[in-house]
């Protein structure tokens, strides 16, 4: 066997035992996902910008480092209210940390569909970028609920035909 196909096979045996999803997680997979080793490339994770974007797992958990809050990007986590999540930032924007997310929960006051409603700016029929979830939040329509977990995991653009 040559050494190129060695290392391949040795990258996707790593990969597979030693890789989480991260895409968000509710406060139920967050836990779950802390402890499991199980390896998943995921398919539409969050949007950035009403882009969408998938991610790679990696078992890091950084809730107990200390690190500062600004050394962090942000996904708003929607429990389930829509399928996709929203990130503050994307690969590529000049603020983004590398992958190191801060993943805090959002809740409702008056229900999904009237924040929705009020301030989904451009029509997609969810929320889908960092400046709609940020109006919703000043209006009082969604509430940060709070760190849910913090972790590394790098992020891929889905490509036009997977969206």
């Amino acid at each position: 066997m040559d050494l190129a196909r060695t290392f391949g096979l040795a990258l996707v045996a790593f990969v597979s035992i030693a890789t989480v999803a991260c895409a968000a997680p509710t406060e139920e997979d967050a836990e779950e996902a802390t402890s499991s080793a199980q390896a998943q490339t995921t398919g539409p994770a969050f949007y950035a910008d009403g882009t969408l974007y998938r991610t790679v797992g990696t078992p890091t958990d950084l809730s107990t480092t200390g690190a500062p809050a600004k050394s962090f990007d942000i996904i708003w986590a929607f429990r389930g209210a829509q399928a996709y999540n929203v990130s503050t930032v994307a690969p590529g924007d000049r603020d983004y940390n590398g992958g190191r997310w801060m993943v805090h929960g959002v809740s409702f006051p008056h229900g999904y569909a009237a924040a929705l409603a009020a301030h989904d700016a451009n029509g997609s029929g969810d929320f889908d970028s960092d400046e709609e979830v940020a109006a919703a939040m000043q209006a009082g329509d969604i509430v940060d609920a709070g760190v849910l977990r913090a972790f590394v995991c790098p992020v891929i653009k889905l490509p036009a035909s997977q969206r």
